[in-house]
């Protein structure tokens, strides 16, 4: 059965033409699955580089290949990642290199620096790479030769892992990427096909038993699928293990029953794994998202007392203020208004004083005419107002005192 499975796939690649891709792998009728998110771990050192992960096609299946960083055969060199392409009758697999240049890679969106046209993870400058940090991770620390600028460092929104063919990527080599092409190429490395053959081997990373999370997406160096190095796709659980080696497959076809029963067994064990971790993982959410709930509207609770209280504090300060500039202004209101009653009073008092020394003189100029009455009068009344002259007379600053004379034959004295 699997050399007549490699047979179709030989004829399969000499049935397209020799001309459409410039390397060729495996070709196959179904489309790759979609590329598996992840996060990229740290870089190990300076000098190496990222090489994204993809969907290699084996025995079983498609495959996922982690990404990794890797040590470059030479200096000054380039990954160009490799991609599957539509032909026209099946998907073929054109393989990576290192160049000069990046070249075609199918407008496949890898991400981390690799958007589908080019390479905007760093650039060699005198014999060093250079880093953008928006890009790589990096411990700043070991690094010295970095840089930032920002790039489009998603998929946006599209996953897609292969070139042509339905829902496959338009796009198509650009003048300078067909120059990249003819250039001199250096293969992968031994380090590489290494990663890839390490991968091959554990059954985790088979699109059919991972469906498009695999618990390895991404290590810090090739072939290292155990450590601190190892990132799971995103959703996925890492598993801290050492790859899983395939038994060989028996020779007697009675056992094909026998290994699809395991692979169904297989399948659902793991699929219920992934369920009750994703229950467990909701369960753990929820309660999560509970105590935060609580704890925010205590905070809040809290906060709102102790805004009334201090509301309540500055109004009632406010109000003490208030009445104190009240207290205090009318005080001065009364002050005032007394000093200036006191102001007035005593001036009134000083004017009559004034009239009351300026009166009497008047009256003692005018005192002779009571006289001349008196002496008209026959009362008795007269008698003794007539014994009272000589206090008239008395008075030394009466010059009036001639006019008595005068009236005094009209009279009796």
């Amino acid at each position: 059965m699997r050399t007549i499975r490699f047979l179709f796939l030989a004829l399969l690649m000499l049935a397209m033409p020799a001309t459409l891709f410039a390397q060729l792998g495996l070709s196959i009728t179904i489309a790759p699955p979609e590329l598996v998110t992840y996060s990229q771990p740290m870089c190990p050192q300076s000098g190496y580089l990222w090489t994204p992960g993809y969907w290699a096609y084996g025995e079983e299946g498609y495959f996922w290949v982690p990404g990794t960083w890797v040590e470059p055969p030479a200096v000054g060199v380039l990954w160009t990642p490799g991609y599957w392409g539509w032909g026209g009758s099946a998907y073929a697999w054109n393989d990576g290199y290192w160049g000069p240049t990046i070249g075609f890679y199918g407008g496949v969106n890898y991400g981390y620096g690799y958007g589908g046209l080019g390479y905007e993870g760093g650039y060699w400058n005198n014999g060093a790479f250079n880093y953008n940090r928006s890009v790589n991770n990096l411990d700043v620390n070991n690094f010295s030769n970095t840089y930032e600028k920002a790039v489009i460092n998603d998929r946006a929104g599209s996953n897609v892992s292969y070139n042509g063919g339905t829902g496959g990527t338009t796009a198509r080599p650009t003048a300078a990427e067909e120059t990249a092409a003819h250039e001199r190429h250096t293969p992968a490395t031994s380090a590489q096909t290494g990663h890839q053959e390490s991968a091959s081997k554990n059954r985790e990373l088979l699109a059919s038993v991972n469906h498009g999370k695999p618990p390895v997406a991404a290590t810090s160096k090739p072939g290292e699928f155990t450590g601190k190095g190892v990132v799971a796709a995103n959703g996925a659980e890492a598993k801290n293990k050492a790859p899983e080696t395939k038994t060989p497959e028996p020779k007697a076809d009675g056992n094909t029953a026998t290994r699809s029963n395991e692979n169904r067994a297989a399948e659902s064990k793991t699929a219920a794994t992934r369920s009750n971790e994703n229950k467990a993982a909701e369960s753990k959410a929820a309660a999560t998202r509970s105590n935060e709930n609580r704890a925010a509207e205590s905070k809040a609770a809290a906060t709102r007392s102790n805004e009334n209280r201090a509301a309540e504090s500055k109004a009632a300060a406010t109000r003490s203020n208030e009445n104190r500039a009240a207290e205090s202004k009318a005080a001065a209101t009364r002050s005032n208004e007394n000093r200036a009653a006191e102001s007035k009073a005593a001036a009134t008092r000083s004017n009559e004083n004034k009239a009351v020394h300026a009166h009497p003189v008047v009256h003692q100029q005018s005192a002779p005419r009571p006289a001349a009455h008196k002496a008209s009068t026959p009362r008795p009344v007269a008698t003794t107002r007539a014994q009272s002259a000589p206090r008239q007379q008395a008075a030394p600053r009466v010059e009036n005192a001639p006019r008595q004379e005068h009236k005094a034959p009209g009279g009796k004295e």
